[in-house]
Parts: C-alpha cells; sequence; structure tokens
C-alpha cells in the first residue's frame, strides 16, 4: 500500500465453473486490480490544478473558449471562401424575411427579430465549435418567448392587440426606443409604464433571454449537458409538431384578417379556434385573398425545390420574392388604406442604444426560462452532432453551451431574444457549399445591410403575407402525422410518447407539454423494467445454446432442468413480478409447495397417534415418501440466465437469497449463469455464497450449457431423497 497516495487494492478471484467436454473444471479467475483514490485529495488536486493561473493555461483557456481563434488561422481562402460566400448570402436572404414573420411568434416589432439574427451570427462565429449549424431566430423558441411576453403583458394591463398602432399628439408613429420615453414617474414590474406595451414587452423578451443565456452558462459551468439525455428522438418531435399546431393557430386570424384576442393559458388552441370560427364573418376578403395566392405559391416552389434539389446549385429564395412583390402590391394599391388590410409597419434603421435586461423581470420570467434554455441548447447540440457526423469532424457539446448561452445573455442587452440552431436553415446550409463559420458572417452582413438601409421599405408589408411564409415553414414538423403508422410499425411504445407530448404541447402549452412528454417517457423506460420479457428457455438442438422456447419452434426442454430468463435489472420496483414470472413459468411455487407439504405432515402425524399405519390416502407408511415430492415438481436444477440483468440493488439480492432458500427446502438447486462483474460483486457484498464464497464454484457458471451440464453430472439432493 502507497501510504503517501493512500491508495487501496484487494486481489479478487472469483470461482466460475466452466464445463469442457461434459468434465466439470473449476477455473479461478483473478480479477483486475482496481486502484481505489482517495477522493478528497483528487478533488484537493483538481482544484489545485483548474485554480492555478500560467501563460500557457490562461492561452489554452482562450482557445477553448473562442474557438474561432484555433481554426481561422488555418482557413483555406481558396478553397472555402466561395461555398462560405454562397451559403451566407443564401441564409441571408432566407433569415430577413424569417426574422420579420417570426416577430409575430415572439409578439414583438420586426426590428427585434432583425437584432437577434445579426448578434445571433456573429457570436457563433466566435464560439460554436459546429462548422454547419445556422444558429439565429427559430420558430419554436419564437414561440416559447411570445407565450411568456403576451402573459406579462396582460397581467400589466396592457392590450394584446397589436393592430393598434401607438400615436402621439401630433399624429406620428410613437417610437418607444427614444430616449425620452425612459424617464418615468411609477413603474410596472420595475419598468416605467410610460415606456408603452411595445418597451415593456421587449424588457419581458431580453429578461427572459438573459436568464436562460445564464441557465446555459451554468449548465456548461456544472457539465449538465447530460440533460439532453432525457429528451428522447419522440419527445423532441412530439414537443415540435404539438407547437407547430400552436404556431399555425396561432397565425390563422392574420391569414383571414380577423382581429380576436390573443388567448393566453391552458387550451389556447382550442380556445383560439373557437374563436375564429365565431368571428369568421368578419374575415378581410383583400387578406384571404392574398393569403391563399401566397401559400399557393410558397407551396408550390417549395414542391419544386424538393423534387429537383439535385439540379439546384442553391435553394429559391422563394419567400424573399414573395415579400418583395406582395410590399410593391400593398404599397402600390394602398391596401391598408382602402381593405384595412394589416401591415408590419414602421420598421426603424440602426441600433439602439443598448441596454441593461430589467432585474425584476427577471425574477417573474426566472421559472419559464429554464424549458426554453434546455430546449435552445438541445436543439443546437444535436444539430451540431448531426451534422459533425455527416462531414466527419467533432464538436465539444459544453462548448456549444456556452456558445448558445451567450448567444442568448450578450444579446439581450442589445433588444435581442432567445435564439438556438434551426433544421431548415442548417440543412440549407450544407446543401449550399458552406465550409465554415465564416458563412454565419456572411449572413450577418446581409442582415446588417437591411437594418441600415432597407427595413423601412418593408412598412407596407401585410401580416398574411408573413403569417404564410410561417405557416408553409411548419410543413416538415407537420409532415410528421404522416409517418406516425411506420412509427407505430417500428416501436409502439416511441409512438405513444410522441402522441402524448404533441398533445400535451399544443392542447394544454409548450413548456407544460415538454415536462408531460419527459416525465411520459421516464414512466414508460420504469414500466418496461418493472414488467419485462420473461422466459423459460430450450436447447438449440445439436448446439450449446439455449433460446425462448414459446418463441422458437424445434428447442428441446433439458430433463429435470428448467432455465429461467429475467430481461432487466432486478431491483426494488419489479422483485414481485421476477417471482410471480418465475413461479407461473416453472409451475411451482415454493411457499404454496412447503405450506401444502407442512399440511400433509399434520395429518401423517395425526393418523399415526392413532396407530392406523395407513396414511390419510390409504397408502402405506413406506409408500408416503414419494407422496411428499408432488407431481408437478418435475425439475432438480433452476437455471437463471443473468445476462440481462444489469444491476442488483438490494433489494434484488435479497430475492435471489429467497429463491435460493426456498428452492433448497424443496431440495432443488439454483444455478446463476452469464452474470456480469456488477452483479457477481453485488452477490458477493449481499453474502449470497456464503462467508468465504466457498459454494461459489457450485452456484455460478459462465454460461447457461455450463450450469445445465453441471446440473446434468452432479447428483442433487432430489435424486438422493428419491433413491
Amino acid at each position: 500500500e502507497n501510504t503517501n497516495t493512500q491508495h487501496s487494492s484487494e486481489m479478487v478471484t472469483d470461482f466460475i465453473m466452466v464445463m469442457e467436454n461434459t468434465t466439470s473444471a473449476c477455473v479461478l479467475m483473478e480479477r483486475k486490480t482496481h486502484v481505489k483514490m482517495n477522493r478528497k485529495q483528487v478533488m484537493l488536486a483538481k482544484l489545485r490544478k483548474s485554480c492555478s493561473c500560467t501563460p500557457q493555461k490562461l492561452k489554452n483557456f482562450l482557445m477553448d473558449f473562442l474557438p474561432v481563434l484555433q481554426w481561422l488561422p488555418k482557413y483555406k481562402c481558396k478553397e472555402y471562401i466561395w461555398g462560405d460566400v454562397m451559403s451566407g448570402l443564401v441564409i441571408g436572404i432566407i433569415l430577413v424575411p424569417q426574422a420579420i414573420a417570426y416577430s409575430l411568434l415572439a409578439g414583438l416589432k420586426p426590428i427585434y427579430s432583425l437584432y437577434t439574427s445579426f448578434f445571433a451570427n456573429i457570436i457563433y462565429f466566435l464560439m460554436g465549435t459546429s462548422r454547419h449549424v445556422s444558429v439565429g431566430i427559430f420558430s419554436l423558441i419564437s414561440l416559447m418567448v411570445g407565450q411568456v411576453v403576451d402573459r406579462e403583458l396582460l397581467l400589466a394591463g396592457f392590450d394584446l392587440n397589436d393592430d393598434a398602432s401607438p400615436v402621439l399628439g401630433d399624429g406620428s408613429l410613437q417610437n418607444d426606443t427614444q430616449p425620452n420615453t425612459t424617464a418615468f414617474n411609477f413603474t410596472i414590474a420595475g419598468m416605467n409604464a410610460e415606456c408603452g406595451k411595445e418597451c415593456y414587452a421587449i424588457g419581458i423578451a431580453t429578461a427572459l433571454t438573459f436568464v436562460a443565456g445564464v441557465y446555459q452558462v451554468l449548465m456548461g459551468i456544472f457539465r449538465l449537458g447530460f440533460i439532453s439525455m432525457y429528451l428522447s428522438e419522440a419527445v423532441l418531435d412530439g414537443f415540435a409538431t404539438g407547437a407547430s399546431l400552436t404556431i399555425l393557430t396561432a397565425q390563422v386570424k392574420y391569414l383571414i384578417g380577423i382581429k380576436i384576442p390573443r388567448s393566453q393559458g391552458h387550451g389556447m388552441l382550442v380556445i383560439t379556434w373557437i374563436n375564429v370560427f365565431r368571428n369568421i364573418s368578419q374575415a378581410n376578403i383583400c387578406d384571404v385573398i392574398t393569403s391563399a395566392i401566397c401559400i399557393l405559391v410558397l407551396v408550390t416552389a417549395k414542391e419544386l425545390g424538393d423534387r429537383y434539389k439535385h439540379k439546384l446549385k442553391f435553394p429559391l429564395p422563394t419567400e424573399l420574392v414573395v415579400i418583395v412583390l406582395a410590399t410593391l402590391v400593398s404599397h402600390y394599391g394602398k391596401l391598408n388604406e382602402v381593405y384595412a388590410s394589416s401591415v408590419s409597419g414602421a420598421i426603424p434603421t440602426g441600433f439602439i442604444p443598448p441596454k441593461v435586461p430589467p432585474f425584476n423581470l427577471m425574477l417573474r420570467v426566472a421559472v419559464d426560462a429554464l424549458p426554453l434554455a434546455i430546449v435552445s441548447f438541445v436543439f443546437t447540440v444535436s444539430l451540431s452532432e448531426m451534422c459533425a457526423k455527416k462531414y466527419a469532424y467533432s464538436i465539444k457539446a459544453n462548448q456549444e453551451m456556452f456558445a448558445v448561452g451567450f448567444c442568448n445573455i450578450i444579446p439581450s442587452f442589445f433588444h435581442s431574444f432567445a435564439t438556438s440552431a434551426a433544421l431548415a436553415k442548417t440543412l440549407v446550409k450544407t446543401s449550399t457549399g458552406c465550409q465554415t463559420q465564416v458563412s454565419g458572417v456572411i449572413s450577418a452582413m446581409v442582415v446588417l445591410l437591411v437594418l441600415l438601409f432597407l427595413a423601412p421599405l418593408f412598412y407596407s408589408l401585410q401580416k398574411c403575407v408573413l403569417a404564410c411564409i410561417i405557416i408553409v415553414s411548419l410543413r416538415g414538423a407537420l409532415r410528421k402525422f404522416r409517418d406516425v403508422p411506420s412509427r407505430y410499425h417500428v416501436n409502439k411504445v416511441d409512438t405513444f410518447v410522441w402522441i402524448v407530448t404533441m398533445s400535451a404541447s399544443a392542447l394544454i402549452s409548450t413548456e407544460i407539454g415538454l415536462l408531460v412528454g419527459i416525465v411520459f417517457s421516464l414512466l414508460c423506460i420504469i414500466v418496461r423494467t418493472q414488467r419485462p420479457r420473461t422466459a423459460l428457455l430450450g436447447q438449440i438442438q445439436d448446439t450449446n445454446f439455449y433460446e425462448d422456447d414459446l418463441e422458437y419452434e424445434n428447442l428441446s426442454s433439458i430433463p429435470k432442468v428448467k432455465i429461467f430468463r429475467f430481461e432487466a435489472p432486478l431491483y426494488y420496483a419489479n422483485k414481485d413480478y421476477f417471482l410471480k414470472s418465475l413461479y407461473r413459468l416453472t409451475n411451482l411455487d415454493p411457499n404454496l409447495e412447503v405450506a401444502r407439504r407442512k399440511k400433509y405432515e399434520k395429518k401423517e402425524k395425526r393418523h399415526l397417534k392413532k396407530g392406523d399405519h395407513t396414511t390419510a390416502n390409504g397408502l402405506g407408511i413406506g409408500e408416503t415418501t414419494l407422496q411428499l415430492v408432488p407431481k408437478q415438481t418435475d425439475f432438480q436444477a433452476l437455471v437463471v440466465d443473468c445476462s440481462s440483468i444489469l444491476f442488483l440493488d438490494t433489494t434484488g439480492v435479497n430475492t435471489l437469497k429467497e429463491i435460493l432458500k426456498d428452492y433448497r427446502d424443496l431440495n432443488i438447486s439454483v444455478l446463476l449463469a452469464c452474470c456480469n462483474p456488477s452483479v457477481i460483486d453485488s452477490l458477493k457484498r449481499g453474502g449470497y455464497f456464503g462467508k468465504d464464497f466457498g459454494s461459489m464454484r457450485e452456484m455460478l457458471f459462465y454460461s447457461i450449457h455450463n450450469a445445465v451440464q453441471f446440473a446434468k453430472d452432479q447428483k442433487l439432493p432430489a435424486d438422493s431423497t428419491l433413491s
């Protein structure tokens, strides 16, 4: 033993029976020595190492924190620049109309969506480890932000009718972002009551975004990325589909041009559709016609693009073309003035001075920020891993968490809201030749051009056109309904998880839907371990292998031996099912059999006391021994196949000890086969093999066939009873 490092070790020898050529041999398996470190000293050493500061360590930290410093100096300009510029321009062209459209989901003005798209691309360029993922505004994240914004606006007493433009005394449009609106006489939840609805809304969004970013950075510091493992593919797909139904529902009023209150809380989808049908007679004909034309053009272009994408070098900028044409038609046709069609309104140019997110609002949205942070991180990491696997490079999941966290924290000071990686734009980037995140800088420059010069040109753009762009972008998520039959054929449990998550996300709320999906998915796993498959095994003819006799034909049963398989860990939650299945399949409950025998013995004793030399069933005393062995006890050895038992808890060990004792009382041997080292250690610590492990060589076997051969060759206690 090394007293300086306080290492401790012990030699462990497992006695495991191996049968070769029908001859038993006890193999002494010497386990490898595992050195046990002093955890306190290890933690102190790691702490000293992490707290020390050297120039080299500072350089390494900076290089890890800003991965751009590693790959940008190695940038192959001639090889990469054309693909990066092309993909950056295409994504930038797609970003502009999507950013303006998704502002409807977030309940904010379009300028804030443009800010979000600009800053997210710049920051991810500096901090991201994925070469291809597109980080920016995302429909699901925008929806989650919008739900919190709407709720807080209602609680503050604001009207959610976003068609009414705030007007100053001189009749001009009010700009809530001007400095004079920051002076106030009283506050609402820490915000200026005079700053107006728009100012309060962006304050909520930035506070929510800042807290979500802080959560993500903290999860990165404490390495909590494993949380994403609990969001299965079925949960994420169900969540995305349910949220897509909510998004579609929220856009219907813009499609047909009716003015209904924005529903909040649980059941928003149902309430909104009820209000839509109640007010369908007030539909704006101009908006209905415009929506029909736009959806027809967008869907046709998307279908043609999907069909001929192998011939196209880059996707058709259909959304941008539709927005430009619709804006021109609306402006020159004066659709707002003549037909009262709702339009986007004034979009200011330039940047608003940065502002610290309101602290008081952070406390109000702290709970809402948690699911937002998790969903944003999970989508970003899953897409990053998908691209890395496809193009044969690696990413750092923890650094991705830092990157998306700072993509939320820093932009929140510049009037931006939460971001995430988006699947559609990521696929476009990869298909247009993207090589590195330089393409993200090009996309940011396109958005900057709109921010500085072109934003006011979208004043006359109808909101129904934006709603059409949003709805058509949901095609991928809504197509998941077509996959339900094939999903059900592959895995029924995953299908139920998808249905439950989708239904809860759509009918209750997105946050609760995500929580319901996670809980239901975990419950399904627990239930599957509580009631796993169990089977009696038979021997495959002319082999040393054994399989489920209910699943396969032509299996041979082993005389006097039962082989039982339990396909799950054995722990407190399924120990009763383990025993019930064992008793049912072997057709023998030891407890009932022992009770029956005791009852029979009492009857025999009463007859003997009376001097009657015949038993209760009319047999002589010499013949009673055979009667003590019941007809259903047609086996003398029970082999438990432990190959699927991953671990044992205390209850599991006690359960195996219980069946060992109960069957031994009936002169039936219990043999364990195919145990992994973890299970063996649990059995040894639980005293299953006795204090000195002396009986271990007769109870533990490397394979089922070894155990069966041992049972055949040994003269078991049951044999001696009958002989």
